[in-house]
């Protein structure tokens, strides 16, 4: 992670530790305080740290450097936690070649991303032309995502996912109630969540509109594609969201995104993830199925009217920064 992300995690890690102590005014000191102590404590000032029992003598100075030096101690044993906290996974599994083929808004193909960024398993992006898919013509199977590892195909995202697993834990048991609690929610992500997505975010022509904007923008569209997708693709999605809606039972669509967001806050019983400490692989599904839209207005609305917005902050700084690459 970058040493500005780095920090910016870090401090919105410290902030959530300690709220409820102190004031906004208060809060707003120590992090200028920790920030300072941090930035300054290098060799040639520890010299003035350690001179607490010699040199400051007087009960002011005593005073003026036991709150320093507490505030030291402090940042120094916050950092460590936030580094513990937001260090990605390493893994000794190391394919030499990993190919996604992807869209660049799917869900599914975002519950693969998050993953391998997760492990920091470094993989290439290969955009996929959801018209022509002439990116993915050699292969048999007419869906994204398609993972390639060192010639292997992998395809659909669960079993993509449940395989590379194996591979980074190749002795894991597989009957534990932690176990247990992980498929029932991944199940709920591929059978539930995601189906609520569409009809959020063609829920109106509008917005349909703005979601075929960013999806043109991030996709493999030619300049002529490109406009066509946008408004034809635009209308075409907001009438079979429409379907989508019935068909899945949904009478107001953001309802159900917000009832799907709540319902995972409640099933983390105040944990940070669903794993406790770290995030597992329900945490990662859910995350990276809410990625394909949280800068979309629907995810936008989300974060803003259900409890969801810090445990997603938390993943997106535990994730960290993607492992993909583009030629």
């Amino acid at each position: 992670m970058f040493p500005q992300m780095r920090r910016a995690a870090g401090l919105s890690a410290v902030r959530r530790a300690v709220g409820g102590v102190a004031s906004a005014d208060q809060h707003h000191r120590l992090f200028q305080a920790a920030l300072f102590s941090a930035s300054s404590y290098n060799s040639s000032s520890r010299s003035q740290w350690f001179s607490y029992n010699g040199i400051a003598g007087d009960k002011a100075s005593r005073a003026a450097t036991h709150a320093v030096f507490g505030t030291m101690l402090f940042s120094t044993a916050a950092t460590s936690i936030v580094e513990e906290a937001h260090a990605k996974e390493t893994v000794n599994f190391r394919p030499k070649e990993v190919v996604l083929y992807q869209y660049e808004a799917c869900p599914f193909c975002n519950k693969v991303k998050a993953f391998l960024d997760y492990y920091d398993i470094p993989y290439k992006i290969v955009e996929v032309n959801p018209l022509s898919k002439k990116e993915t013509k050699w292969s048999e199977y007419k869906k994204v995502p398609i993972l390639m590892v060192d010639g292997e195909q992998m395809v659909d995202s669960s079993d993509i996912i449940d395989k590379l697993y194996r591979k980074i834990n190749p002795d894991v048991s597989t009957n534990s109630a932690e176990e247990s609690e992980e498929k029932k929610w991944r199940r709920w992500v591929d059978n539930h969540l995601v189906h609520v997505l569409s009809p959020n975010i063609y829920r109106t022509i509008s917005e349909a509109i703005d979601s075929f904007d960013y999806i043109t923008t991030k996709g493999n569209f030619s300049f002529m594609e490109k406009l066509s997708a946008k408004y034809a693709g635009a209308g075409a999605m907001y009438f079979i969201s429409k379907r989508l809606k019935k068909r899945h039972n949904i009478t107001d669509e953001r309802a159900a995104l917000y009832e799907a967001a709540e319902t995972w806050v409640d099933a983390l019983q105040g944990r940070d993830f669903l794993g406790g400490t770290k995030p597992n692989l329900a945490d990662l599904s859910v995350f990276g199925v809410l990625k394909s839209i949280r800068y979309l207005r629907a995810g936008k609305d989300m974060v803003e009217h259900t409890r969801i917005g810090d445990w997603y902050d938390r993943m997106e700084n535990v994730v960290g920064v993607s492992a993909g690459f583009r030629e």
